[in-house]
């Protein structure tokens, strides 16, 4: 596997200042945190960074026309002089596009393809304009995960057209077009960047420019839990400890049959599954165990409260190949909260960066053990290990990572 070795001073000067536009699936103000946004803030100490928001369609537009957050936005959609808002760091601005038609629910073809083609075109005189405005010539060009748009980075022409994989597809709206979507992008960017080694093993077979550099934590914010006048979240602070929790959706990733196992074991413990509980995917005993708390959607920015609750916290995914390229952003988050980690063992390249800091599982009977233990023997000196594993797993030196890439590859692209 190709390795991120250093480059000579003088390369990495290649990207001193240098523009780095993001496109991203997400929305800047999205209730989710996601590594467009981290890698977008710490790229920024250094860089101009512009975050591009995920286009709305007509369709939304119809949909949320009367809305308060639409209206209080609506010029910016409408006008590219006011297109770019600023943000609570200097060198970040985020950018919204005009809207594009809704094409998705049409069958793979030429004729999406020619839709498509109209959409990228109306991204790209935006984005054009935008630049063209601001006296932007040489920039970097991140397509982090909107295999949507595969076209819109070639297009601006770009020094570096950079595609990051973040995730397999898994829903039927990105499988309908994205398997030919991404193929497009894997093939025709000057770099692949993959936050999974299973990722990294199937683009680097289309890409040889392909990389590993897996996510990691804002550690200014999950480190609020350590914070002894931090009260825990009001929705858990009655709850009698000791708590396991875990924050995060709770769908079809977790292996509720090793939980109901756990949970059941362990009747003097007690539970809490904080974030968006997606139905379909949970059996009705989750809803039913005395055990179990349900507290709802919690604010990204209250995660700190929620963790000073947790006396461990979790991370139950089921083993499967989806969840063998997922390397969460929760986490190092949980180990810059200090706290006692457990996790099922879905994905080896975890180990490799936790250093022994975490317990990894196997079944139920092995996670019912690792909670007893940890609740017998924790330590501060164990807390301090946890600490300092997150403290090497920052976004901060994962963006110092990609921008050593960057100064190599825009390195290459002079020589020749």
């Amino acid at each position: 596997m190709q390795q991120n070795t250093p480059v000579d001073e003088k390369a990495f000067e290649a990207m001193d200042n240098k523009t780095i536009l993001i496109f991203s699936n997400m929305r800047y103000d999205a209730p989710i945190e996601a590594t467009a946004i981290f890698l977008a803030r710490s790229f920024a100490v250094t860089n101009p960074v512009y975050y591009i928001e995920y286009p709305l369609t007509y369709k939304d537009y119809i949909n949320s026309r009367h809305s308060p957050a639409f209206l209080a936005r609506k010029r910016s959609f409408l006008n590219a002089d006011e297109a770019v808002i600023d943000t609570p760091q200097p060198n970040l601005k985020k950018i919204s596009l005009p809207f594009v038609f809704p094409i998705n629910f049409l069958p793979e073809g030429p004729v999406f393809r020619a839709l498509l083609k109209i959409n990228e075109r109306i991204i790209v005189k935006r984005l054009k304009t935008i630049l063209k405005k601001r006296g932007v010539k040489d920039f970097v060009f991140i397509n982090s995960f909107n295999f949507h748009y595969p076209d819109v980075g070639k297009a601006l022409k770009p020094q570096l057209n950079i595609y990051q994989c973040l995730d397999p597809m898994i829903t039927p709206y990105d499988l309908k077009h994205g398997f030919v979507s991404e193929l497009k992008l894997v093939k025709e960017s000057d770099m692949v960047i993959c936050t999974a080694k299973a990722l990294y093993n199937e683009k680097s077979k289309i890409n040889k420019n392909t990389f590993f550099v897996p996510n990691a934590a804002d550690l200014t914010h999950s480190s609020k839990a350590l914070d002894k006048n931090l009260p825990a979240h009001v929705l858990i602070k009655d709850i009698t400890h000791p708590i396991i929790g875990y924050f995060g959706s709770i769908e079809r990733r977790l292996d509720y049959d090793m939980l109901h196992k756990v949970i059941d074991a362990n009747k003097d413990k007690n539970f809490v599954f904080a974030g968006p509980a997606i139905r379909e995917h949970i059996p009705e005993w989750i809803f039913n165990a005395p055990n179990v708390y349900l507290p709802g959607a919690v604010p990204y920015a209250e995660m700190p409260q929620m963790l000073k609750g947790f006396d461990i916290a979790i991370i139950p995914f089921k083993k499967d190949e989806v969840s063998n390229t997922i390397f969460p952003l929760k986490l190092f988050e949980y180990l810059g909260a200090g706290k006692p980690v457990i996790v099922t063992d879905f994905n080896p390249d975890l180990q490799d960066y936790t250093y022994g800091a975490v317990n990894f599982c196997a079944d139920a009977v092995s996670f019912s053990k690792a909670i007893n233990d940890i609740l017998k023997n924790d330590t501060p000196a164990k807390q301090a290990e946890r600490l300092s594993v997150a403290q090497q797993n920052t976004w901060e030196i994962r963006a110092r990572e990609i921008i050593v890439l960057m100064a190599r590859a825009l390195a290459n692209k002079k020589q020749g």
